[in-house]
């Protein structure tokens, strides 16, 4: 009996354990912003799937490049479930990534997709850290225009133009919404600020550079 019961709390265990965005029970789940006559899956109300129209699986614009002219010389131009409605409860989402000469993806993580990422045009020199459970090992490629590489769910990654020309990738992710969480904005531009004692001791630097960072990342 005991046993019997181990191994359903394992499976429901498990079964939560390998949830991302859940399954479609039905064709499609277009979603939209009004609730009236809508039924909320996912994180967003559905259209009756009678009114879904060819425009609600449709996006045009990811031929002309994003604008680099920032901090960091690049953009990512997002496709998701906010682009796309029918993306709603698909699991799915695409992007694409512009990167000016030297221009980085800095270091961040999706915590709800795995990516797949290929490169179009350019070089990048692109990776992801492991967990500290695998001594937080770099695994670190340089890309040429048709590889592919993979960055796993909740890793921390980056990609960097390492030519003296603009660079182009597309990636996909495992998720209608991954999320992104861009590890030196979240970190120094919390709102509130974390204390700068805190992140002192944490970065195991002087509690003026904190002070320097978070005023840096404020805005």
């Amino acid at each position: 009996m005991r046993v019997s019961i181990l191994i359903t709390v394992l499976a429901v265990v498990i079964s939560f354990a390998k949830a991302y965005d859940p399954s479609p029970l039905q064709d499609f789940c277009v979603a939209i912003d009004d609730p009236k006559n809508g039924v909320f899956v996912n994180g967003k109300f559905c259209k009756d799937p009678k009114q879904a129209r060819a425009e609600d699986f449709f996006y045009s614009g990811l031929n002309k490049a994003g604008n680099t002219d920032n901090d960091v010389k690049s953009n990512v131009t997002t496709v998701n479930v906010d682009q796309i409605p029918g993306l709603n409860t698909m699991g799915i989402s695409l992007v694409r990534i512009d990167y000016a000469p030297y221009g980085q993806n800095p270091p961040h993580t999706h915590p709800r997709a795995t990516e797949i990422l290929v490169l179009l045009k350019g070089t990048l020199y692109v990776g992801f850290v492991s967990s500290n459970q695998d001594n937080n090992r770099l695994f670190a490629k340089v890309l040429q225009p048709g590889d592919v590489f993979v960055f796993p769910i909740g890793m921390i990654h980056f990609q960097v133009n390492i030519g003296k020309t603009p660079a182009v990738a597309f990636a996909g992710l495992s998720s209608q919404n991954a999320g992104v969480i861009t590890i030196a904005d979240t970190v120094f531009g919390s709102k509130p600020p974390i204390n700068p004692e805190v992140l002192a001791m944490a970065f195991q630097l002087d509690v003026n550079v904190v002070k320097d960072l978070e005023a840096k990342f404020k805005n």
